[in-house]
């Protein structure tokens, strides 16, 4: 990293984002708590409904989940928090780059996403057995975090998340809602994968505050850091789909 580059990302986070953050938190029309009520979004109920024939795709596309990317190797700035191959992803959306065949192979969860206003990101997120993400948080408050569990070990209390001192567990079909930009931890101390639906969702905000953070997403978008997450994950499409998908049988 170049010295100007060091100094321009200083000058970001010590005096530009705290008063920004701050802003969007006055501004916010929904709880600015670690957690949310999930069901201040009113897609919410829709999207449990489905997660039976979510979780069927899931499974149906999990045959090949030695073959997921990890976070990664799709998203490079995750590699301070997680650097082997135990948290798997299988993208969908992010930040308007859609990722076409995997959607193809998945029409409930593609049907349920157009149904989601404001999402920018989704995808099967796949914690492996064991496997810990210490605490870190998220690079931007003007969206929220949602998850959908898909796969919870038994029992729930063996995997968790902590978001500013608050422990929650998932539940199959079940919603969990919060803001990733407190610090915020992970883990799945049991024997078998934790998978929930992942998505990120613009945080409701009033007046000006919600126009500008329209527009930092659309600089978002073309930004190197999302270019480079659609040219990694490209390159592993073009991979995943050269190879032929095996036979399933009962």
């Amino acid at each position: 990293m170049s010295w100007g580059v060091a100094l321009r990302e200083l000058v970001v986070e010590k005096w530009v984002k705290p008063p920004l953050e701050g802003w969007f938190l006055r501004k916010s029309l929904v709880p600015t708590t670690p957690f949310l009520d999930p069901y201040v979004f009113d897609w919410v109920p829709a999207l449990e409904q489905a997660w039976p024939d979510i979780r069927t795709e899931l499974d149906a596309v999990s045959v090949r989940r030695s073959e997921f990317p990890n976070f990664q190797s799709i998203t490079p700035e995750v590699g301070t928090i997680t650097d082997d191959d135990q948290w798997k992803t299988f993208f969908f959306l992010g930040f308007g780059h859609r990722g076409e065949s995997n959607l193809a192979r998945c029409p409930a969860t593609a049907a349920a996403l157009d149904e989601i206003p404001g999402i920018t990101t989704a995808f099967f997120s796949i914690l492996e057995p064991g496997k810990h993400v210490p605490e870190h948080r998220g690079p931007y408050r003007g969206l929220l975090r949602y998850h959908l569990g898909l796969r919870v070990p038994d029992p729930p209390e063996s995997c968790g998340i902590e978001v500013e001192g608050e422990v929650r567990h998932w539940v199959n079909g079940g919603s969990l809602l919060f803001d990733d930009c407190y610090p915020h931890s992970v883990w799945n101390d049991s024997r078998e994968m934790r998978a929930v639906l992942f998505l990120d969702v613009i945080r409701p905000m009033s007046g000006l505050a919600s126009w500008f953070n329209k527009i930092a997403l659309k600089i978002i978008k073309v930004s190197p850091f999302v270019r480079t997450a659609k040219r990694n994950y490209d390159v592993w499409e073009r991979q995943f789909n050269a190879r032929e998908m095996p036979a399933q049988h009962p």
